[in-house]
């Protein structure tokens, strides 16, 4: 990765899990950072369970993010690889009689080296999902240098999720700095929910995470409950 032409600043957001609310995240931490009048790149690796329209496959994950960062550079850039089967990219991609191009998933970040001031890089699933026959969502992470925003729904057992989560950053290979955990509120009813944790999980990850907890999504919101400087914590590449 060191030859390639990255954007100086970034975040990659990642999740506990699939279906956590990565996305939604992803898109709010890009439309803040237009807000304060930064230039947002936007880069989803991979996709998989893609729509079809004629000839074409469309990601509605990418479209969220290009649309959140104020739509820049050219659509399919943020997502150069995209498969229908709602499967993990490398057996999604074989379904189709393909295979994930590897050198893809780290050149397509090239592209924005020049597009954007920032860039917001959204996963697949969570940092131990494959996304390639031979890589894991972790390992483009690791390369790209970028610190993790760690997407932990509000749920009964998100604790174990999270510190499980955080220790995979620790020990990958040399390990991924983690900026902190976004805790998101899923449903309508969530903050109501029968389930107690609802209403402690916050002050346990705050107790028992050393990466901080940045913020809380609530459901059906256009903002974090409270102020995050995303700028900084968008730190230079590692590596």
């Amino acid at each position: 990765m060191s030859e390639l032409k990255r954007p100086k600043r970034g975040l990659f957001v990642t999740g506990t899990d699939t279906g956590v609310g990565k996305t939604y995240v992803a898109a709010l931490i890009a439309r803040a950072l237009v807000a304060d009048g930064h230039r947002v790149g936007v880069y989803k690796p991979v996709a998989s369970g893609c729509w079809r329209e004629g000839d074409q496959l469309y990601s509605d994950d990418a479209d969220a993010l290009w649309a959140a960062a104020g739509n820049p550079g050219e659509p399919d850039r943020v997502c150069p690889q995209r498969f229908e089967e709602p499967l993990a990219p490398h057996l999604a991609a074989r379904a189709e009689g393909k295979q994930v191009d590897e050198s893809l998933l780290r050149e397509g970040l090239e592209y924005w080296g020049d597009q954007c001031d920032v860039i917001i890089v959204e996963g697949a699933g969570g940092l131990m999902s494959p996304v390639s026959e031979e890589d894991y969502v972790a390992d483009l992470a690791f390369e790209f240098g970028y610190p993790l925003v760690v997407v932990s729904p509000n749920v009964l057992g998100v604790i174990n999720q999270t510190l499980q989560t955080l220790i995979t950053a620790a020990t990958f290979r040399d390990g991924i700095h983690v900026a902190g955990v976004v805790l998101n509120n899923m449903s309508e009813s969530s903050r109501l929910s029968e389930d107690p944790s609802v209403q402690t999980n916050r002050r346990e990850l705050e107790l028992r995470c050393v990466p901080p907890v940045l913020g809380e999504v609530y459901w059906d919101t256009d903002q974090f409950e409270s102020d995050v400087n995303w700028w900084d914590l968008a730190q230079e590449p590692a590596r």
